[in-house]
């Protein structure tokens, strides 16, 4: 099933100024073309993919990489297999080295797909990043750059900002919203391919009468390929689908949080609720539903105005030093 999907949103960008004012603020995906189109390393892999690996390889630390290896034949596709354990494994190698096996295996359509994911460029590489980025001005942003052969990567989320710029060969997005979980039929939260829930279909073949919700998540998806050069911006928490079309891919991606690190990851405090919520009997369930909503998602003057302010301590606003507290305790109880 080829889905319905309607295309994402595209935009021009007049340099860094107009960049900064789409992302401050955005909660929907877009597109920006040609974004990064004078890189090197775009020109380099519009050439050839053979032209973009000599290119990266001048920068490459003599570093041993973490490699993705997929089944022969597999369509791609990093999953699970039959029994819940992963459908690839990972190997740790030389840069050079899975280049090579790659450049050995160019003809070869039952070569296993080989995957290097969320690498950071300035531990992997030297130079790289500063002769190929975004100036996304201020923020604090983890450069990374993933690598690979054809491969389909199961729709996940995450919680920083994202945008991500093709470098090399194409690659296809599908996003949907972030309400859009319930009917993405989502795996297990802590065995996961790599540390995030992914969608159980099989985006190529859907099984609509084991995932019948699917095709109301397909009326709310948007669809774009992106060509070397081209860039798209996801929002935290939407869904994003992700293939690579050619023999070889490249992605340069930047994360960034609109929201203090020390602030903690929501998926944690998820995790922990498993832990202690969610098989309590069903009333006592009901009162700390109650009970988040009151301090947690509609926390209010109901909630700290007869607290003396100088005493309403981790329920005032959140400092740096209220958050550590907090912190600090949790790891004290968790320890027990």
């Amino acid at each position: 099933m080829r889905c319905a999907a309607g295309p994402l949103r595209e935009i021009e960008i007049g340099g860094a100024e107009e960049l900064d004012a789409a992302l401050r603020g955005a909660t929907e995906p877009f597109v920006v073309r040609g974004l990064v189109a004078d890189w090197p390393l775009v020109e380099a892999g519009r050439h050839s993919g053979k032209a973009a690996r000599d290119y990266l390889l001048r920068f490459r630390r003599d570093v041993p990489f973490t490699v993705s290896v997929g089944e022969p034949s597999g369509d791609g596709r990093l999953f699970y297999d039959h029994t819940m354990g992963m459908n690839f494994r990972t190997a740790r190698a030389k840069l050079e080295d899975v280049f090579a096996r790659i450049d050995a295996e160019a003809d070869n359509p039952e070569a296993s797909p080989l995957y290097l994911a969320s690498i950071d460029m300035h531990q992997f590489f030297a130079g790289l990043h500063e002769a190929n980025q975004v100036d996304l001005g201020e923020r604090s942003v983890l450069a990374s750059i993933w690598m690979g052969t054809r491969t389909r990567i199961a729709a996940h989320n995450d919680f920083p900002q994202n945008l991500a710029c093709v470098a090399a060969g194409r690659r296809r997005f599908t996003l949907f919203p972030p309400d859009q979980f319930r009917n993405l039929y989502l795996g297990p939260i802590d065995n996961t391919p790599a540390g995030r829930a992914i969608s159980m279909v099989d985006f190529h073949h859907p099984d609509l009468d084991q995932h019948p919700r699917f095709a109301e998540a397909m009326r709310h998806a948007l669809v774009a390929e992106l060509e070397a050069g081209d860039a798209i911006h996801i929002p935290p928490m939407w869904w994003h689908h992700v293939e690579g079309l050619a023999p070889f891919n490249v992605l340069v991606n930047y994360w960034w949080r609109e929201t203090p690190r020390w602030m903690g990851q929501p998926q944690e405090a998820l995790n922990h609720a498993i832990m202690t919520i969610r098989d309590l009997p069903a009333h006592e369930k009901q009162h700390w539903r109650d009970v988040f909503d009151y301090y947690v998602f509609n926390n209010g003057d109901q909630t700290v105005g007869h607290i003396p302010e100088e005493g309403r301590s981790v329920l005032a606003p959140l400092t740096p030093e209220s958050a550590g507290r907090i912190r600090a305790f949790l790891l004290r109880q968790l320890s027990r």
